[in-house]
């Protein structure tokens, strides 16, 4: 099982007893509305637990959940990532970034040789974390897909090699 450790945070593989807070979270619109959907996923933790798989990850400060991340193999090396803070108390306080880095340092150290990413071009916060950790700004997407509202939402692609990678660790 994948655990990744720095000072008190740790990141893991997502257990069936995460389901529920995941479950919570997925289906708060406040959470998901960066990733376009307002009104939450409206999922089960039946259906959560079914998209368990090596990349879905649940994120620990001092053996408390805040959050999740995932990766997945897109290309040969290249692995593409999402992070959420999901507990607003641990938000605007450099968690993020860490955690961040933690996953791209053991990504790279696991043989990816790139990391890829896109997010609200709203979401200019994560945009800034993004470049400080040495992600180039690949493309912005205008109006390139509709949230679950219908309206349309602009993004903005990231990737990231290992000699440009500024890492927190």
């Amino acid at each position: 099982m994948t655990k990744i450790q720095y000072e008190n945070l740790t990141i893991r593989q997502a257990e069936v007893a995460d389901a529920k807070q995941l479950a919570a979270w997925w289906n708060d619109g406040a959470v998901m509305a960066h990733a376009g959907f307002p009104n939450g996923l409206g999922t089960t933790e039946e259906e959560i637990i079914e998209r368990f798989g090596n990349g879905c990850m649940v994120i620990e400060e001092s053996d408390r959940l805040i959050g999740e991340c995932n990766y997945r193999n897109i290309a040969d090396g290249v692995a593409e990532i999402g992070i959420k803070i999901c507990e607003t108390d641990y938000q605007n306080r450099g968690v993020g970034r860490k955690v961040l880095s933690m996953l791209i340092g053991w990504l790279f150290r696991n043989g990816y040789s790139k990391i890829v990413l896109d997010t609200n071009l709203t979401n200019t916060r994560a945009q800034h974390v993004y470049e400080s950790l040495g992600f180039r700004k690949v493309r912005t997407n205008i109006d390139s897909w509709k949230d679950q509202l219908g309206q349309l939402q602009s993004s903005v692609d990231y990737e990231l090699v290992e000699k440009d990678f500024v890492s927190y660790e």
